[in-house]
């Protein structure tokens, strides 16, 4: 049997049905402090791109990283820009509370490759010349 998402007591049903300020109550303090002062007009645009949307697969290209998971999020799929392309993201139940920004990386994982001729003493020219 599945267990069903819960966040702070409450189903995605009874999430959806709440209005932003009773929503504020139950995030966190940066996000509740967020909504609380009123939303950006990028975000009130980005909500309402995302109210009208109606086919699911269809995705929704967005640069407002600093948009917080709603309850009406929850199956959409938005492309987020990270600085350099899109990454598409499905808003799952488990993201909200979340801001957009966290759910794609700005940044590469660092992977080193060897090193060249001269960065030690093993790998200098004169060891390789004798």
């Amino acid at each position: 049997m599945l267990k069903k998402f819960t966040y702070k007591g409450k189903t995605i049903e009874e999430l959806k049905l709440l209005d932003l300020k009773e929503l504020a109550k139950l995030l966190p303090a940066r996000q509740r402090r967020s909504i609380l002062r009123g939303l950006t007009d990028q975000q009130k645009i980005l909500l309402i791109k995302i109210k009208k949307q109606r086919d699911p697969k269809k995705s929704i290209k967005t640069q407002v990283r600093d948009m917080i998971v709603l309850p009406e999020m929850v199956g959409k799929s938005l492309s987020i820009h990270n600085g350099k392309d899109w990454t598409q993201v499905m808003v799952m139940e488990e993201m909200i509370g979340h801001y957009l920004g966290e759910l794609t990386l700005t940044r590469k994982k660092v992977a080193h490759s060897a090193p060249g001729i001269g960065a030690t003493k093993s790998s200098s020219g004169a060891a390789q010349a004798k």
